[in-house]
């Protein structure tokens, strides 16, 4: 089985300026391609595969005013070009939205390596045209071949993410079937009765929240000051406070996918032989004004995405209930469903059989006894 390792690098200023140039060459690569894409489409003509817009690539490098693109490794510019043709090719098979251009601001930093010119010795990663790149955790490393190797920067510091072979962990499972219960007042409830708590209301989470709102504030108010008739002045304060809400988001992403990490770590120790989950349409619920924000914060994809690669890892059957099978509208006890049940009642009340239960807990109860 391939499994992704990330860990951090420790590259000197030098190698740290080739990496932030590599990744803005992969940005431009993957704007080109999809612009010909698009450009290709709406003249009429058939879509354009990796191979002969890599053609053209090449014929564009050959340009005077692109010679920079050649300071950095060839197969950074394939991967950027190969990874624009699926994303624009999904769309059209119906399996992806509209691919989007990489700006420059927004999107996060991140090229493609070579695998087979990748090299590991010494606690150190070799890059192409990047050089030997010290680890943080060269523990982590496996000796062998990797798998798709790729470079990110989180706004404060340079990883590496590669697939590397392991052995399936033989465990020895439970007869028990979990259900879990996805909620905004809490994360998670399981049939087992463990509960996962939502982390937005924990105090760090709240207090990390608080300053990003008094920042995005401060910040708000500086641009309106120095703006000139209709446009935007970025001064030299304004970026700094752009850089520390930078910081926050992603010490609050970390504090939230921590959190995810060690409720399905706990979910999965308890060594189950089948974890049944809703599936859930999260894109619908978005739509919902008074809730997308909450829902968005609990990050319900990323839980049910982790959760099945762990199941998959330890051998644990994954089972995704139907979407519109009634987990919380009917009485664990009787089976009998209540359709007139609303959001707001926390407790479920059966009138067939007059028996009370949390609303959360007995839809998790349910799940753990869904058959497909």
């Amino acid at each position: 089985m391939i499994k992704a390792v990330k860990i951090r690098l420790r590259p000197t200023k030098a190698q740290e300026q080739k990496l932030l140039q590599s990744a803005g060459v992969a940005r431009f690569a993957y704007n080109w391609a999809l612009a010909r894409e698009k450009e290709n489409h709406e003249t009429g003509g058939k879509f354009l595969n990796d191979q002969a817009l890599r053609k053209e690539f090449t014929e564009l490098k050959q340009k005077p005013e692109y010679s920079w693109l050649y300071e950095t490794s060839n197969n950074i510019t394939k991967q950027a070009i190969k990874d624009a043709c699926i994303a624009y090719k999904n769309f059209f098979k119906h399996k992806a939205g509209f691919p989007k251009f990489k700006s420059r601001r927004r999107s996060t930093p991140a090229f493609y390596n070579d695998n087979v010119k990748l090299k590991f010795k010494n606690e150190r990663f070799l890059l192409e045209k990047v050089g030997w790149v010290k680890l943080s955790e060269p523990e982590r490393v496996l000796q062998g071949k990797f798998y798709n190797p790729r470079i990110t920067f989180d706004g404060k510091y340079w990883y590496i993410s590669v697939g590397q072979e392991v052995q399936k962990p033989k465990m020895q499972l439970t007869d028990e079937s979990i259900g879990v219960d996805l909620g905004i007042k809490k994360l998670a409830v399981c049939s087992s009765k463990y509960e996962v708590e939502n982390i937005n209301k924990a105090p760090k989470a709240k207090k990390q929240a608080k300053k990003l709102r008094r920042l995005q504030r401060k910040i708000s108010r500086k641009y309106e000051i120095n703006k000139k008739g209709k446009e935007y002045v970025k001064t030299s304060n304004i970026i700094k406070l752009e850089k520390e809400i930078r910081l926050i988001h992603r010490k609050l992403t970390n504090i939230r996918l921590n959190h995810i990490h060690q409720a399905t770590t706990a979910i999965v120790k308890t060594k189950p032989s089948r974890v049944v989950m809703e599936n859930l349409n999260i894109k619908g619920m978005m739509k919902n004004r008074h809730l997308s924000k909450v829902i968005g914060e609990q990050g319900f994809y990323n839980f049910k995405r982790i959760l099945e690669y762990k199941c998959n890892f330890y051998g644990i059957q994954f089972v995704k209930a139907n979407r519109f099978y009634p987990s919380s509208k009917t009485c664990c006890e009787c089976g009998h469903i209540k359709k007139d049940l609303k959001l707001s009642d926390r407790l479920f009340k059966c009138s067939h059989c007059n028996s009370e239960i949390d609303r959360d807990y007995q839809a998790s109860v349910n799940l753990s006894r869904y058959t497909a």
